[in-house]
């Protein structure tokens, strides 16, 4: 799992792999290091996230909530059919702002 994080106006993290336990232990400190951009726009482009578990939708959830505690949000684009699916099955289509 590889997280390519750009910073501008907004802050965009190109998610890039497979997102599962062992990924979101690793992957933990970037998205702490996003949520010291919570008062920004943050963008998680997941075009390549191959893959999702219930322990990366957790890095997910942390991350909105810090976002929404400051009046921000996150952003989710371009999701592949499987990791729409988990969204799906798991409610997150209710919770995060999500753009196909």
């Amino acid at each position: 799992m590889k997280i390519d994080i750009q910073e501008s106006n907004e802050i965009t993290a190109f998610l890039i792999g497979r997102l599962d336990t062992k990924a979101s232990v690793e992957c933990a400190s970037s998205f702490e290091r996003l949520s010291e951009y919570a008062e920004k726009t943050i963008t998680l482009d997941c075009s390549q996230l191959e893959y999702i578990s219930s322990s990366g939708l957790r890095l997910f959830l942390a991350l909105a909530k810090k976002s929404n505690a400051v009046g921000s949000h996150i952003r989710v684009t371009h999701p592949q059919e499987v990791v729409k699916d988990v969204f799906n099955l798991t409610g997150f289509y209710k919770l995060l702002d999500i753009e196909e």
